[in-house]
């Protein structure tokens, strides 16, 4: 049964740190890419970043590029997105999402659509 588990969230100040995880199994990491995507309440659902099978990196909104870091440990079956300098703009629901590769040369997609498999998401609240 495959299954994706994020953990991680809470509530932060700003300017503080929350590191996400995501935690799968069912099948085998080290064959897919896997992407951080949030949904704030009455927004749609964006891309965050990507993690490639082949370890490229990818940040589709430039409001967190610098300030959050993505990286997968095959040994444990897990993708972290880490975020330092957290704005309340970031608050939002995170899900970690799987896309089979077929290379280490197949690129992140940023549509959604593209991943077959979704965790059921991590709340992340920044406030004072």
């Amino acid at each position: 049964q495959v299954q994706l588990v994020e953990s991680g969230g809470g509530l932060v100040q700003p300017g503080g740190s929350l590191r996400l995880a995501c935690t799968v199994s069912g099948f085998t990491l080290d064959y897919y890419n896997i992407g951080w995507f949030r949904q704030a309440p009455g927004k749609e659902r964006e891309g965050v970043s990507c993690i490639s099978r082949g370890g490229g990196v990818s940040f589709w909104q430039d409001s967190v590029k610098g300030r959050f870091t993505i990286s997968r440990d095959s040994a444990k079956r897990t993708v972290y997105l880490q975020m330092n300098s957290l704005k309340p703009e970031d608050t939002a629901l995170y899900y970690c999402a799987a896309r089979f590769a077929n290379s280490v040369f197949t690129p992140c997609a940023g549509d959604l659509n593209e991943y077959s498999y979704w965790g059921q998401g991590t709340q992340v609240t920044v406030s004072t």
